[in-house]
């Protein structure tokens, strides 16, 4: 196998046929498998795992959690059971269309031997995202000492020897700061490629519910920096 992204699932029974449906159609010239977890949800999920047969497809996976204990946590469950040789993850909300990964794998094999961080450059984005984003950015590459943008954009894929420090993954929305912090210790060449952001059709965020809520996932993100920060500075 040669990529594994992970899709953590909460609450997202609306959305699962619709993904499943994508993905069965995804070229199978990439050798990709789908590792969907069903991360505690409270909703119906879990019913949908139990019967859907698609799942009996090797490049289609499932990994439950039985209680929910963050984005991040659910995210480790399905990583450890990956086999690809370039590992990552993108929202299970259709937002992103998992059919845009071709140019991200596409890229990959065109710098095949180095070692990568690939992150999505988000479009189609309200002017108010882009503050947010544009100031998480500034904020980060002052932390850390390195440009960074986009910090929590998706898809992110990486080569698997990141997976070495597992056990050191957030289990909340800062698993994609740490990802991307870690990579650029350890030298990697991070590349941010265009992709495109959708509107939530079905379902609802289970943090993203307007202003207010961005303003409180902000500072969740810039404590979650810090706390990164120091973690990564016990990683030789």
């Amino acid at each position: 196998m040669k990529y594994s992204i992970i899709l953590p699932c909460y609450n997202e029974s609306e959305s699962l046929d619709d993904l499943i449906k994508i993905i069965k159609k995804f070229p199978k010239k990439y050798k990709c498998e789908f590792i969907l977890v069903e991360n505690g949800s409270t909703d119906d999920s879990k019913k949908f795992f139990d019967t859907c047969e698609a799942f009996d497809d090797k490049y289609i996976r499932k990994v439950y959690v039985k209680k929910n204990q963050g984005y991040g946590y659910g995210i480790i469950q399905g990583l450890k059971e990956s086999r690809g040789e370039y590992v990552g993850w993108l929202h299970s909300d259709l937002q992103y269309n998992p059919m845009d990964l071709t140019s991200f794998f596409d890229y990959i094999e065109n710098h095949s031997g180095e070692k990568l961080l690939l992150k999505g450059k988000r479009k189609n984005r309200k002017i108010v995202e882009y503050i947010f984003t544009f100031g998480m950015g500034v904020y980060d590459s002052l932390i850390f000492r390195h440009k960074m943008s986009n910090v929590m954009a998706m898809p992110v894929i990486f080569n698997k020897e990141l997976l070495d420090y597992i056990d050191k993954f957030p289990y909340d929305y800062t698993i994609d700061i740490f990802i991307y912090g870690l990579a650029l210790k350890k030298d990697y060449n991070v590349a941010h490629l265009p992709i495109y952001l959708k509107n939530r059709e079905k379902g609802v965020s289970s943090w993203n519910t307007g202003f207010v809520s961005r303003i409180k996932q902000s500072k969740k993100m810039i404590d979650g920096s810090r706390y990164v920060k120091k973690e990564l500075k016990e990683i030789n």
